[in-house]
């Protein structure tokens, strides 16, 4: 004991039991605040979180320090001969995320980010430049990410671009799981989620980790994530199996949301509107048909919610089409039926046949084949147009882009006429050439004319900033399958289209503008998927031929290897790409241009 007593010394034991069971991050026992910590910081504020919200691997925040913190600026500093990122971080932004910001960070790296900020203490402002270092991992998930080639590189205005990529890493087993509540339904489409930012050099410089919002194995969790846009305020919003969510691109939530119980199955489209609110394409949980049966439906249902999530209005659209038009349906390749893709039926057809005995024997769910409660509409897009409160929606089994007002009539069609009964054919548009003079047409085709309807599309949106009340411009996806209601005698004669439409909704006439892809052949054909959209901040066309590049045995029409999707982005009017980027080996859904700027608020001067 020699000088100290039992009780000091018990004292002195119990202390540096506490001071054993502490926290790593405290060092010593601290003073009256607390323990201390033993983060290092890198420059002049608080210490460095990576992967903030937990999936957002490529994202980190700079700590304020608990100082505050005003005009922040970032630069993620390039490989060599890489791509710089730098972006304004608006005061909000840095008072959300309690610090600053970082995104667009190269995996497997050690990264040098440059921040410059004003920091305010006790009244004085200074104003700092860090250099700041940040490790990361790989790009990690359940599945592989494809690797990118530079077929086309950037220059100019686009060497600044990213791309946001959401592309299909693969069906789940649980494609086995069927409604039977009532029956049908479309629930068996599962897949892990691809998502991506890439630059123009073909970097990933962000990717999605889902693991803590999504669960593949899971019935209301699961599902494919699709219709992914960039909001005006920078957040991104999309949908999955049963649910609809916002995040921002740190990783974020803004809210995610199971659907409405009166609906189910979203996929492929939700839009943010000019008036607030979003448009979902979605199916009913339940519908009595008219021989009394209960079934769910497929793909053929728009609800429009608030941003509140409430349900203010909805499209019924076996109540507004024609459910039972089977012209384009029985044209319809059935190995390549959308996402279900079996190379067995490559270059098969349904007859009149088949679909009268689907209809007979009452089979219902994701199938195709006429009436509710039957993939009869497989709408893929929907966008809204503010100028008359209507919604465009692409129909991929109909062949057929239609526009339907807020009282669910049908103001146009545009399609082949072929199979359209009364009152929908008096809603078809009519092919007119550059001087408005009308075009020689049958009820399939053209001819002596570059002009085409699309076939199986995809992506029917308004290029708002060329468009009034009068005249529309309209950028499709033209998948190319089932093109004049009729398959090739061989598989490698069918070819995919981006094409512009100009609309005069008075005269209720459709002029063809803008093509490409038909040049390209069966090497840019996506049966399946893909987007054209036009991007305003650059006057430009991003066109992702996004299953396209697939290896077919030409003999069976077989697939035998994975796509090789196409990114291209072209000046407005040109034929020719500015950017094209090739992933390789990967099945895509659509891409669009990514905005580092709307996402932080912020405009670097």
């Amino acid at each position: 004991m020699h000088g100290i007593s039992r009780r000091e010394f018990a004292r002195f034991t119990i202390l540096c039991a506490a001071a054993a069971a502490a926290p790593m991050a405290a060092h010593a026992f601290g003073g009256p605040s607390g323990a201390a910590t033993i983060y290092k910081n890198q420059g002049h504020l608080g210490e460095l979180i990576t992967n903030p919200y937990k999936i957002a691997p490529l994202t980190a925040i700079i700590r304020n320090g608990g100082y505050v913190v005003r005009n922040a600026k970032v630069r993620i500093l390039p490989k060599k001969d890489g791509q710089e990122i730098a972006y304004a971080v608006s005061d909000a932004q840095v008072l959300t995320h309690g610090g600053i910001p970082v995104f667009g960070l190269y995996p497997d790296y050690r990264n040098t980010v440059e921040i410059t900020y004003d920091r305010i203490y006790n009244g004085k402002t200074e104003h700092f430049t860090d250099k700041v270092f940040i490790r990361t991992q790989p790009v990690y998930g359940l599945v592989p990410f494809p690797k990118a080639e530079v077929k086309k590189a950037a220059e100019g205005k686009f060497a600044d671009r990213l791309y946001y990529i959401n592309n299909i890493g693969g069906n789940n087993n649980t494609r086995h799981a069927v409604w039977n509540n009532p029956e049908g339904g479309a629930l068996q489409w599962s897949s892990y989620p691809l998502n991506m930012v890439i630059d123009t050099k073909g970097e990933i410089r962000w990717f999605l980790y889902p693991e803590g919002i999504y669960n593949v194995d899971s019935l209301y969790d699961g599902g494919i994530m699709m219709g992914l846009r960039q909001n005006d305020d920078g957040a991104i919003t999309w949908g999955y199996g049963q649910h609809y969510v916002k995040y921002d691109i740190m990783g974020r939530e803004i809210w995610n949301r199971r659907l409405p119980y009166g609906y189910n199955d979203f996929s492929h489209t939700m839009d943010a509107a000019q008036n607030g609110h979003y448009f979902l394409r979605v199916a009913s949980s339940n519908l009595k048909r008219l021989d009394g049966r209960n079934v769910r439906t497929v793909r053929d249902m728009i609800i429009e919610v608030d941003a509140n999530g409430t349900v203010v209005d909805e499209w019924r659209l076996w109540d507004i089409l024609d459910p039972y038009r089977n012209t384009a349906i029985k044209a319809l390749d059935q190995g390549a039926v959308c996402l279900n893709i079996d190379p067995k039926l490559a270059g098969k057809t349904l007859s009149d046949e088949e679909l009268q005995k689907l209809d007979t024997e009452a089979h219902f769910g994701d199938i195709v084949g006429t009436g509710p409660g039957r993939n009869w509409a497989h709408v893929n897009s929907v966008d809204y147009d503010p100028t008359d409160d209507s919604i465009i929606i692409s129909s991929r089994h109909q062949c057929a882009v239609i526009k339907i007002g807020r009282d669910k009539k049908v103001k146009w069609i545009l399609g082949a006429s072929r199979g359209w009964k009364k009152p929908w054919s008096d809603a078809l548009l009519t092919p007119v050439d550059a001087k408005g003079k009308p075009l020689a047409c049958d009820d399939a085709s053209c001819s002596n004319t570059d002009f085409d309807w699309t076939w199986t599309q995809h992506t029917a949106f308004r290029i708002d900033s060329k468009s009034d009340k009068k005249v529309m411009y309209l950028s499709v996806f033209d998948n190319g399958d089932g093109r004049g209601f009729d398959q090739p005698p061989l598989p490698d004669m069918k070819y995919s289209r981006a094409v512009i439409y100009r609309i005069d909704q008075e005269k209720r006439t459709v002029e063809q503008i803008w093509e490409y892809g038909k040049e390209k052949g069966h090497e840019w054909f996506s049966p399946v998927t893909s987007l054209v959209e036009y991007m305003p901040d650059k006057d430009s066309i991003i066109a992702y031929a996004a299953t396209a590049g697939a290896n077919y045995d030409l003999k069976t029409g077989g697939l035998t290897s994975a796509p090789n999707p196409y990114l291209d982005e072209f000046e407005w009017g040109s034929t020719v790409p500015a950017v094209e980027i090739q992933l390789k080996n990967t099945t895509g859904y659509q891409a669009f241009a990514f905005d580092v700027h709307k996402a932080f608020n912020g405009v670097i001067r």
